[in-house]
C-alpha cells in the first residue's frame, strides 16, 4: 500500500539546521510532502525556507510572532493532505531514515497511532543530560499512570498519526506541552497505539536546544489536565473537546 505522508516542521530560529534536516526528509523514500511553519524566526530561516519553497522543495506558512510549537503543529496541519502525517523538529535530534519504520503500523493498518521511543529497540543515541532524562522518566510514568498506557517515551518528539486522528483532536497548547496533550487525548479517545524505537542525536544548548526546566513543569500541568479534566471518550474514538476555562 502506498500512502502520501505529511511531514510537519515547526521551525523557530533554526538557521543552522533547518536546510540539512530538509534534505535528509527529502532523501528519506517514502512518498510525502514538506510543510515547514516557520514560527516568528528573527534569524536568516525565514530567508533559508523562502528559497528551499521557491525551489519547489517544501511548502512554507509563518507565523509573524512566536506562538509555539503547538500552534505550528496546528498551522501545519491545516496544510496537511496526506494519509499520515509525521511531526518533525527543525533541528538534527531526529533522523528521517527512521520514517518508513515508524509509520509502518500504521501503513499495515495495525496502529492509529505511533509514538518513537528513544529508550526502546536498541538504537542509537547521543548520551547528554543525565537529568534530562530522570525527568523524562518521570513524565512519562506520571503520564503512563493517567493515561493507562506503557510508553517508554511520552516526551519523544517524532510521532506519526493518521491524519483523521489528528484532525479530530483540537489542540490547544501552543508550546512543547503538546506532545503530553496528544498523547493524552488519543489516549482518553481509545486509538490503537503503537511505540517504535528511533535514533536520537540530542543537542546541548550551546547548539541552540530551547527546552528548559519550566518546560517539564508546564508538562506535569498539561498531563493532569488532558489526562483528567479535558474533553471524553466517545464510541466513535473522537475526543469531544469540552470549553477551556483559560
Amino acid at each position: 500500500m502506498t500512502v502520501l505522508l505529511s511531514v510537519i516542521i515547526p521551525a523557530y530560529n533554526e538557521a543552522p539546521t533547518v536546510e540539512a534536516l530538509i534534505a535528509r526528509v527529502r532523501a528519506e523514500g517514502t512518498p510525502k510532502e514538506i510543510i515547514v511553519v516557520d514560527d516568528g524566526s528573527t534569524d536568516a530561516t525565514p530567508e533559508i525556507l523562502a528559497d528551499l519553497e521557491e525551489r519547489g522543495f517544501v511548502r512554507v506558512a509563518r507565523h509573524e510572532r512566536n506562538r509555539g510549537k503547538g500552534a505550528g503543529v496546528r498551522t501545519g496541519l491545516a496544510l496537511a493532505t496526506g494519509d499520515v502525517v509525521l511531526i518533525q523538529d527543525a533541528d538534527l535530534e531526529y533522523d528521517p531514515r527512521d520514517y518508513a519504520r515508524l509509520i509502518e503500523p500504521i501503513v499495515s493498518g495495525r496502529a492509529d497511532v505511533v509514538i518513537g521511543s528513544r529508550f526502546a529497540g536498541g538504537e542509537p543515541h547521543r548520551v547528554l543530560y543525565y537529568w534530562h532524562a530522570i525527568g523524562n522518566r518521570l513524565l512519562t510514568t506520571l503520564s503512563n499512570m493517567l493515561s493507562n498506557l506503557n510508553l517508554t517515551d511520552m516526551e519523544c518528539c517524532l510521532k506519526a498519526f493518521r491524519r483523521e486522528v489528528l484532525a479530530s483532536i483540537e489542540i490547544r497548547e501552543k508550546g512543547f506541552g503538546v506532545e503530553p496533550e496528544l498523547v493524552a487525548k488519543v489516549a482518553r479517545a481509545g486509538w490503537r497505539v503503537f511505540e517504535v524505537g528511533v535514533s536520537y542525536a540530542g543537542r546541548t544548548y550551546a547548539e541552540g536546544k530551547k527546552i528548559s526546566w519550566r518546560d517539564g513543569v508546564a508538562a506535569v500541568w498539561c498531563i493532569v489536565r488532558y489526562n483528567l479534566f479535558a474533553g471524553r471518550r466517545t464510541e466513535a474514538g473522537v475526543d469531544r473537546e469540552t470549553p477551556d476555562q483559560h
